[in-house]
């Protein structure tokens, strides 16, 4: 009789101390979506000058990481988020002024802070928009014989995009995104440069 007595209070220990443990991985089940994240990025990336007959493009790669905090009712997903990524891409010219100059205009990096607004199309699928501010850092490089000239600008713009992602455990995701960027102003003055991304990320949330 002291044996079962014994046993039966040892299991209904071990069951006291699963129970938040269990609790949790009910309540992730039922919200996927909610909690702190972090996020690994990279992807493709395009950063054009919208000025008319003058206008450029160039491509790269973008890659950089995020961090957010989401919060689940129901079928609906409010969250928010702060990102910095760098990129490879850059933009070369020679002979601009005289013969054997070169200028180099290299995309730095790239601060995004804002919110989103996502609906479940399935348990494990969620479809969202975002938007918020974004600061891209631009350097550019001037060289001709022994003199190089070298400037940095920060651009502030809006940054708008669409996802989805999909839940493939209680804490890892995977995610695919479109975002579109404009910078209007750089240090006062007006500016009109579009930057178009692509990216998918793999993610872990807490």
């Amino acid at each position: 009789m002291r044996k079962l007595l014994l046993s039966t209070l040892a299991a209904a220990g071990a069951l006291a101390a699963a129970a938040p443990a269990m609790a949790q991985d009910a309540a992730a089940e039922q919200a996927p979506f909610t909690g702190f994240r972090a996020e690994g990025l990279v992807g493709y990336d395009n950063l054009s000058d919208g000025s008319g007959q003058d206008s450029g493009s160039s491509s790269g790669v973008v890659y950089g990481g995020a961090v957010g905090y989401d919060f689940q009712a129901g079928g609906v997903v409010i969250g928010i988020e702060g990102e910095i990524t760098g990129a490879t891409t850059d933009t070369r010219a020679d002979g601009l002024l005289v013969a054997g100059d070169r200028l180099r205009v290299n995309a730095g990096r790239d601060l995004y802070a804002g919110a989103r607004i996502g609906f479940l199309a399935s348990p494990q699928t969620l479809i969202y928009a975002k938007g918020g501010y974004t600061n891209a850092r631009v350097e550019t490089i001037y060289t001709s014989g022994a003199t190089r000239v070298e400037t940095g600008d920060n651009l502030d713009g809006f940054r708008v995009g669409a996802g989805i992602e999909y839940a493939v455990g209680p804490n890892l995701y995977l995610k695919g995104e479109y975002r579109y960027s404009n910078y209007s102003s750089v240090d006062g003055f007006d500016i009109d440069v579009d930057r178009h991304q692509a990216v998918a990320g793999i993610c872990f949330r807490f």
